[in-house]
Parts: structure tokens; C-alpha cells; sequence
């Protein structure tokens, strides 16, 4: 199921950060989208767990997706691409016609999935991604 981001949430969305990213968001950045009016963060649960969540900032009439994270146990299963779809139809209801995110290079399965929704590779920030030093994809999907 997926569902916005409560407060209640948080320790186990940073949890999910430290897992799945080399300098993690912490718990009181991600205090600040829980309730945030120019932002959606969602998490999706499975049978009681936290198993991953998305969330992106609004600049109306465009969002970006800061992040994706799936709990390693549960990837594979399609809870990205629930999440994201879930997203994308709340933001568009909300008025978001453009979307914008930023992918490590070699993250090809990301990259795969953003394009099943319509994502479109723009350009490349270089050596934006630390520990490792790695560039990031830039890519767009505009609705309108």
C-alpha cells in the first residue's frame, strides 16, 4: 500500500536511507516533508513494513524527485514503480506537468524504470554523486 509520508514514519524512512545511500538524508530533513505542502514524500508499506518510500519537492508547475529507496529485500517486487506511479498521478492532480530527477550513471535499472514512465535522459551533472565520485543522468518527463 502505498501512502504519504507521516511523521511516524520518518525513523524508518532514515533507516531505508543509511541502507541505500552512501550520505543518507537525516531524520530531521525528512522531518521537514512529512507534512509539507510543497512536497510529497510517500513511503510504501508491506504487511506492516516500511519497505521503501520516493519523495519530491514542487516548484508549480514542475516537481523533483529527490529520491526512490527500496529496502533490499524487497526490490524486484515492483514497489518503485508503485510508488512513482502513485506519485505522478497525485503531483498531476495537484497541477505538476514537469518532472525532473537526477540518477547515478550506473544505476541502469533506475534508469530503465524512469524510461517505462516516460522519463527521457536530458543531460549529465558530472561528478555530481560522492563516495563514489560518480556523474548523474539528468532526465525530464514533461505532460504537457
Amino acid at each position: 500500500m502505498v501512502r504519504r509520508m507521516k511523521i511516524e514514519d520518518v525513523p524508518y524512512v532514515a533507516q531505508i536511507e543509511r541502507q541505500c545511500f552512501s550520505t543518507p538524508w537525516s531524520e530531521q530533513s525528512l522531518m521537514k516533508y512529512a507534512d509539507g505542502k510543497d512536497s510529497l514524500f510517500c513511503v510504501v508499506e508491506v504487511n506492516g513494513v516500511i519497505a521503501g518510500y520516493a519523495g519530491m519537492y514542487y516548484v508549480y508547475p514542475e516537481a523533483d524527485i529527490t529520491n526512490v529507496a527500496i529496502l533490499n529485500d524487497y526490490r524486484g517486487c515492483g514497489y518503485a514503480k508503485a510508488l512513482l506511479e502513485h506519485m505522478l498521478r497525485v503531483s498531476g492532480e495537484s497541477g505538476i506537468t514537469e518532472f525532473t530527477l537526477e540518477v547515478r550513471k550506473s544505476n541502469t535499472t533506475a534508469i530503465k524504470l524512469y524510461e517505462k514512465f516516460g522519463f527521457v535522459s536530458e543531460g549529465i551533472r558530472k561528478n555530481f554523486y560522492d563516495a563514489p565520485k560518480e556523474d548523474a543522468v539528468i532526465m525530464w518527463k514533461r505532460c504537457n
